[in-house]
């Protein structure tokens, strides 16, 4: 005879802790299950070990959705306030750096502890190292075959996450589930990924791994952001590229501005006037780092020759180059690097206020199944708990 609950969750990552804990509160019989060794993998992994939680300023247009409003309802409902408040409960000291970015100061393992505290109720029950090998809709819900047992549900909720980070144990289990019940689903691709060049780019930068230089760049779309980017072995990473690629499709140049704080076209103009005979190389040295200049010249994109032999015409030309540095990368890192899978379950199949699937009473998806991607930043986070407290009002 099988074990009956109110609710089974798939997933102990993020969204799906969070809605365990949310629908325990209502008294709800809640069993969470996991293939996992142990819950909040990705969690624990975060950040550095910190795990950037969520973020002081976070709206619906920190997401890329296919549905651009999507995402508004429930990061109202339960807000990053709401999340920090949380936090503060649970004594976890924490620290902002730049663009609001909320980080522990300690270790992620206590957004895991709190997590699992708030999920500490009589109602809930958590299985791991749990295969599921079959799901069945059924008149009073929902039957799964687990390892060997099988249990009933009225609601069944999706929490297994995206198909970035496969070592820690992703899978398309949660776009199967979608697509047996007849979900349409948006492609999906590599979200916050470095960068990878073409062959004779790669060649020339590859030296330049580990210099970093302050920019602002911009997809096709107009979409832009300014961070540092990264030069590695591969290609290019850093922030604005992990940024920006969420943006980029195959075949798609980025334009990247090398100098976003000043006018090269006046600082050479003054540089010729005080010093004409110093040479190029020297003076954009002074505003980038050497190697970079180098490796610019020997690729023939840059002439080097004393400041005074510039007419105006060259002038410009070179302010063009810097300012608007054209890259056509050859692809990404893929999933193995990824921070967040693109696309999903089209999220025009599901209730923007209770995460339901309309056409499938009582089943849910949270989290980053779903086609809604975050920044970097924190706000991937600040979905699963948006998303996974919403879905916990109503399983």
């Amino acid at each position: 005879m099988a074990n009956k609950f109110d609710v089974v969750i798939i997933g102990a990552g993020a969204a799906g802790l969070m809605c365990a804990a949310e629908a325990g509160k209502r008294g709800r019989s809640v069993l969470v299950v996991d293939h996992a060794k142990k819950p909040g993998r990705k969690i624990l992994i975060s950040g550095g070990g910190r795990c950037n939680f969520t973020n002081y300023d976070v709206t619906a247009s920190n997401f890329v959705c296919r549905n651009p409003h999507f995402a508004k309802s429930a990061l109202s409902q339960y807000t990053q306030w709401d999340f920090i408040a949380m936090i503060a409960k649970h004594n976890i000291a924490y620290e902002e750096r730049s663009h609001g970015q909320l980080f522990c100061d300690d270790s992620a393992k206590e957004i895991v502890q709190m997590l699992l505290a708030e999920c500490d109720l009589p109602t809930v029950e958590q299985r791991y190292r749990c295969d599921v090998h079959d799901i069945t809709k059924i008149d009073s819900g929902f039957s799964l075959k687990l390892n060997t047992d099988t249990v009933e549900c009225e609601s069944l909720v999706i929490a297994t996450g995206g198909l970035s980070m496969p070592k820690l144990g992703a899978t398309p289990f949660g776009y199967q589930v979608a697509e047996q019940f007849g979900l349409k689903m948006v492609p999906t691709s590599a979200g916050l990924v470095p960068f990878t060049l073409h062959k004779e780019e790669k060649e020339a930068f590859a030296e330049l791994s580990g210099i970093a230089v302050p920019v602002t760049i911009e997809a096709e779309d107009g979409t832009y952001f300014k961070e540092s980017l990264l030069f590695t072995h591969r290609g290019l990473s850093g922030p604005v590229i992990l940024q920006i690629s969420s943006y980029w499709t195959p075949g798609q140049k980025v334009t990247i501005n090398l100098l976003p704080d000043v006018s090269l076209s006046d600082t050479l103009n003054t540089m010729r006037a005080s010093n004409p005979n110093q040479s190029l190389k020297t003076a954009l040295s002074r505003l980038l780092p050497k190697r970079l200049i180098e490796v610019l010249i020997e690729r023939g994109d840059i002439t080097d020759k004393p400041l005074k032999q510039y007419n105006e015409k060259e002038v410009a030309s070179l302010d063009t180059y810097f300012h608007s540095w054209f890259i056509a990368p050859n692809g990404t890192e893929g999933y193995r690097t990824a921070e967040v899978t693109l696309g999903g379950v089209d999220t025009n199949e599901l209730s923007s206020k209770t995460m339901e699937a309309k056409q499938v009473p009582s089943l849910y998806f949270v989290g980053e199944v779903m086609d809604v991607s975050g920044w970097l930043g924190g706000y991937n986070f600040q979905w699963a708990w948006s998303s996974g407290y919403v879905a916990g009002q109503y399983a």
